[in-house]
């Protein structure tokens, strides 16, 4: 499926709330195939496994390792994600963790609609390093 790529000018005239509801999905489906390739298990494993890594705690977390190797590009974006103002915040999540994961999930959809695919692969795998198996 082709689709048109925006440019950084465009993308950043979406909200960052906007660019993170689809960057939650950018970032979802990546977890669901790094699971996948993991291991054959069965689906309830999988989602148990996949809810640990979409969670808010576990992507605020990944928010300093991320910032550590972005360009002053990507922080913008990740500090326009953090600073967004958002109605909800989940009961198992703080206030300071949920921001932090939206900025990350906005830095993924802002990535995605510029058609940095290999980029947002590369922020991935620094925050969910491939496992090494022994077999």
């Amino acid at each position: 499926m082709d689709r048109e790529y925006l440019s950084e000018r465009e993308a950043n005239n979406y909200s960052p709330l906007s660019l993170a509801f689809l960057g939650d999905s950018v970032y979802d489906t990546l977890v669901r195939e790094h699971l996948l390739r993991q291991a054959n298990m069965p689906v309830a494993k999988l989602h148990s496994a996949k809810v640990k890594l979409v969670c808010a705690e576990f992507q605020s977390d990944a928010y300093d390792k991320l910032a550590e190797v972005l360009t002053e590009r990507e922080i913008a974006v990740l500090k326009r994600g953090r600073n967004a103002t958002g109605n909800t915040v989940p009961k198992h999540a703080e206030a300071a963790q949920y921001r932090r994961a939206t900025a990350v999930e906005s830095l993924f959809g802002y990535l995605f609609l510029t058609g940095r695919n290999e980029r947002i692969r590369e922020l991935f795998g620094i925050m969910v390093p491939e496992e090494k198996n022994n077999g």
